[in-house]
């Protein structure tokens, strides 16, 4: 009897767990749409909204970036300026990071505050 019990709630818990991953996948509009600033008349929550994604796009690029090791970079975006945090391990990853997140669509700036920390420090 108390195994039904589990595997109805676990049951339940799944169904509960892919609702919310199909509604947190959206329709892919929004992502395929550059990153702009807020407008005077767009609200607080579509410009943090809008920040956000650009955050994610700019540390997919990085972490899709060939030859980049983005473990060490956190992103941080605010109408279309972007901050780099965090380290790298070699100094031409750093200039690395920087062109990359240069070359995502939406951004207008990029404050590199990057360190260069070897492997093993």
């Amino acid at each position: 009897m108390k195994s039904d019990h589990a595997a109805r709630y676990i049951g339940g818990a799944l169904i509960a767990l892919m609702a919310f991953g199909a509604n947190a996948q959206g329709s892919g509009v929004a992502a395929s749409a550059p990153a702009a600033s807020a407008t005077p008349g767009e609200s607080k929550g579509a410009a943090r909204a809008a920040n956000r994604l650009l955050q994610k796009e700019v540390l997919r690029a990085l972490t899709h970036t060939k030859g980049l090791n983005a473990s060490g970079i956190a992103v941080r975006a605010r109408d279309g300026a972007v901050a780099l945090q965090g380290w790298v391990p070699e100094q031409s990853q750093l200039q690395l990071a920087l062109r990359t997140a240069q070359g995502v669509p939406g951004v207008v700036s990029v404050s590199n505050q990057l360190t260069v920390r070897p492997v093993g420090e």
